[in-house]
């Protein structure tokens, strides 16, 4: 990666600081340093789902380089030159987020996915006025090691004490015979205490619904609040160019690539019928948006103001 183009990627990303400043956020939220390269970045952002409190949480950040051997590994390099460059940015580095997600309703506060390690989540959730003690559910999408790695301190001590934990079935039978290590740490610990999901299961106001491919028991989850609806959509597509906007290019982590083209294609032309809310783990941060069916594939059209209506 050339010192320029990394100088140009944190200009781009610190360019929107300003705008989140503007937006009425707590002190807290608006320059904290969550990049591993040393940006300032927010912390958290609150949206309202009709009385469905939503904070979606930023657990870390980093610039990862050739981003075109993780998606479009299916393209050639000309082709992720091409449509890198038509949405201004560039293609030999990516800035990645990790963007867990709170629900608060009816006493509940349900936390969607706790990012790397114990200390990002927790600050994450310091900063918008949570401990981890107030969690009382965790739900996961999948057991990546950057969606569970929140669950147990580095003391090998649960994170959320008094929490409910929550997991597919299909994800865990999967993740207990690959010996990985990240799943024998911080997963398996939990086992005795899980509650497993599948297909139409409630977490308070969530909605489970089977979406593999990007493991093989990869969920995600739909709320309804007032007049909106949104998709909790954890890693069915993980950038809005590279993903969302070409749904049928392979990405690396995707354990079923076939499998997930399928998937990302339905779930998207859902959501875009729909006109639901989008919350992506990897999206740019504040991770809020919306999908549009365009050509053969998406738009990410990011959330301005239409929950603030």
């Amino acid at each position: 990666m050339s010192h320029s183009i990394s100088r140009r990627a944190a200009l781009m990303a610190g360019a929107a600081l300003p705008l989140a400043a503007g937006l009425g956020l707590p002190r807290a939220a608006r320059a904290q340093p969550s990049g591993s390269d040393g940006l300032e970045l927010p912390t958290h952002r609150v949206f309202m789902l009709g009385d469905i409190k939503v904070t979606d949480l930023l657990a870390g950040s980093r610039i990862v380089p050739d981003p075109h051997s993780i998606f479009g590994l299916n393209v050639d390099d000309e082709t992720f030159a091409q449509v890198s460059e038509a949405h201004f940015i560039p293609a030999d580095a990516a800035r990645f987020f990790f963007n867990p997600v709170m629900i608060e309703t009816g006493g509940d506060v349900i936390l969607v996915d706790t990012g790397t390690d114990a200390a990002g989540i927790t600050a994450a959730l310091e900063a918008a006025g949570k401990s981890p003690s107030d969690i009382t559910h965790v739900v996961l999408t999948h057991m990546h090691g950057d969606h569970i790695g929140g669950l147990m301190t580095e003391s090998g001590e649960k994170t959320f004490a008094n929490a409910a934990h929550h997991a597919g079935r299909v994800e865990f039978d999967y993740w207990a015979g690959q010996e990985n290590d990240a799943f024998e740490a911080k997963l398996r610990p939990l086992e005795s205490e899980l509650t497993f999901l599948s297909e139409g299961d409630t977490v308070g106001p969530l909605t489970t619904m089977e979406a593999f491919g990007h493991t093989p028991g990869h969920l995600v989850f739909t709320a309804q609040g007032g007049d909106h609806a949104l998709l909790l959509m954890g890693d069915l597509a993980n950038h809005p160019v590279w993903s969302v906007g070409q749904p049928g290019w392979h990405v690396s982590f995707d354990v079923d690539k076939e499998m997930a083209v399928k998937t990302r294609r339905r779930v998207l032309s859902m959501a875009a019928e729909e006109r639901m809310a989008v919350m992506g783990y990897h999206m740019p941060f504040p991770g809020l948006g919306f999908v549009a069916a365009e050509g053969e594939g998406f738009r990410w059209v990011p959330h301005s103001y239409q929950l603030m209506m």
